[in-house]
């Protein structure tokens, strides 16, 4: 067993699109409109086949508490791996991202913690 599709609540699938894209990296997978939303996907470029990230619509009344109330306590909505944390921290605040934890080592782990703008808080991590 593998997992094959994560997902994040989206208060724009717009805006995340464009910013999962060209600003994190990922490659848009799926498109297929259902109504006035769509079941939207992106993959990473290094691994097109792999794990794809739902970006889901938050219009369930149940989704807009349980974003807000993980925001308020800094907990991330999903993590991603990346080869160099600090690295890829400096390219990302050079674009512009608003970071609400700077690069953290923890052992063997690093991490920081960026606001996706479309509702989430989102933590890169490399392990040494």
């Amino acid at each position: 067993m593998k997992i094959h599709l994560s997902s994040v609540f989206v208060d724009d699938q717009d805006k995340a699109l464009r910013f999962y894209t060209d600003v994190l990296g990922f490659v848009k997978k799926t498109e297929v409109p259902l109504g006035e939303d769509r079941w939207l996907t992106v993959v990473s470029p290094e691994d097109p086949d792999g794990t794809e990230l739902l970006l889901e619509p938050d219009g369930h009344p149940a989704v807009k508490p349980y974003k807000e109330a993980l925001v308020k306590d800094g907990i991330p909505a999903a993590s991603f791996a990346v080869d160099d944390v600090q690295a890829e921290f400096s390219r990302l605040r050079g674009l512009g991202v608003h970071f609400t934890q700077e690069p953290l080592e923890m052992g063997p782990v690093t991490t920081a913690v960026l606001d996706d703008t479309c509702g989430n808080l989102i933590q890169i991590a490399h392990s040494k």
